[in-house]
């Protein structure tokens, strides 16, 4: 449809700009700027300087004074065999389909312990596991509360500008290989690295036919102690998750047939790019795509807290329920219609062609996959 191709561009031209790049600001915004440039129109944008202020920005990055902080917690540390937790990947044979949604294997450890696991990932460590610290779901405030001083509660201009203060913070430990699919959230996301960068590509929602959003079966990975390996097995009682089919970075081998299959993402405008540094932060708004990379520091990780704020289930949030629902020639095969949502997490709300009811919405971006 030519009028949803204009729709790309013209977002483009008249808010997103032609270049490619997050807008930066050199200190924290006033509310009332965040909220009129930023919040309102639904926009990106990079703040330097703004958490170097945080005692995490110098103490986080000696591995002993975190682990002497978190010597006693019990944290959830997330295990695969690749770095890609809550993504595609080759199903198993028992499966009809070739793709399924994979959740990683979540261990229950010490954190000096998952610390340990976490650096040991040059290539993947000798069990021939990736460990990623993402549990999400408040675990700041639950599994690192001994960590609370170093950095705010919340961040104060963004709550006066919200209303409120964040339904939930979440610490992000990982290596190299960490890496988060495309996906969106629920949430106005204030992003904060405190050592290392991350790598994040953006589109809005409005590109949400370029993520060719289809079903797939929903599958987990488990420990065999037989083995000493992780093993991908589909989950039962059988369900589907709605996920963005898209891959950004796909192999030499593979990408002539990624662009043929994805046209509307490799042929369209450009996502947005944005690099996070220590002491910035990434205003990531609700419903946007996005897909994570990163790079550690010296010491081999990259540390990172992210403020969600509950969105407002506006007018915006109508619009883009309706755009969703317009067919697309090129994505005719999705599996809209009737699909079950439950537990899908972040996405969720992706694969509805039909206006769902704002709570249900509510409890399911509650568990969200993704940064």
């Amino acid at each position: 449809m030519k009028e949803v191709e204009t729709l790309w561009e013209e977002v483009r031209e008249l808010s997103l700009g032609k270049s490619g790049r997050v807008e930066r600001l050199e200190s924290p915004p006033t509310p009332l700027r965040f909220l009129r440039e930023f919040v309102s129109p639904n926009k990106p944008c990079l703040i330097s300087n703004a958490t170097l202020h945080w005692p995490a920005l110098s103490s986080w990055s000696h591995d002993d004074y975190l682990s002497r902080a978190l010597s006693n917690d019990v944290v959830s540390l997330h295990l695969t065999p690749n770095g890609r937790a809550d993504a595609l990947v080759p199903a198993p044979s028992t499966s009809s389909s070739s793709l399924c949604f994979a959740s990683p294997y979540v261990h229950r450890l010490l954190f000096p312990e998952a610390l340990r696991l976490i650096l040991s990932c040059g290539n993947a460590n000798s069990s021939g596991t990736v460990a990623y610290a993402q549990q999400q779901n408040d675990c700041f405030r639950s599994e690192y509360s001994a960590l609370a001083a170093d950095c705010e509660r919340h961040i104060p201009w963004a709550s006066q500008a919200l209303g409120c203060l964040p339904e939930a913070v979440n610490l992000w430990i990982g290596n190299h290989l960490s890496e988060t699919s495309f996906h969106k959230d629920h949430y106005e996301n204030l992003y904060a690295v405190v050592c290392g960068q991350k790598h994040f590509l953006l589109l809005p929602p409005t590109d949400v036919h370029r993520m060719y959003i289809r079903q797939y079966p929903a599958a987990h990975y488990s420990f065999s102690q037989d083995s000493g390996q992780l093993k991908l097995e589909l989950d039962n009682p059988a369900r589907n998750v709605p996920w963005c089919s898209v891959n950004p970075y796909p192999s030499p081998e593979t990408k002539d047939a990624e662009i043929s299959q994805f046209p509307l993402y490799f042929n369209g405008p450009k996502p947005l790019e944005c690099t996070v540094k220590a002491g910035e932060i990434l205003y990531l708004p609700s419903m946007w795509f996005h897909h994570v990379k990163q790079t550690p520091d010296s010491s081999g990780r990259t540390i990172a807290i992210n403020y969600w704020y509950d969105m407002q289930f506006d007018i915006k949030y109508a619009y883009f329920n309706f755009l969703q629902s317009i067919s697309y020639p090129s994505t005719c095969n999705l599996k809209l219609a009737g699909t079950e949502c439950e537990d899908s997490g972040s996405d969720v709300c992706a694969c509805l062609s039909k206006y769902a009811p704002v709570a249900d919405v509510v409890r399911m971006s509650k568990d969200g996959e993704g940064e």
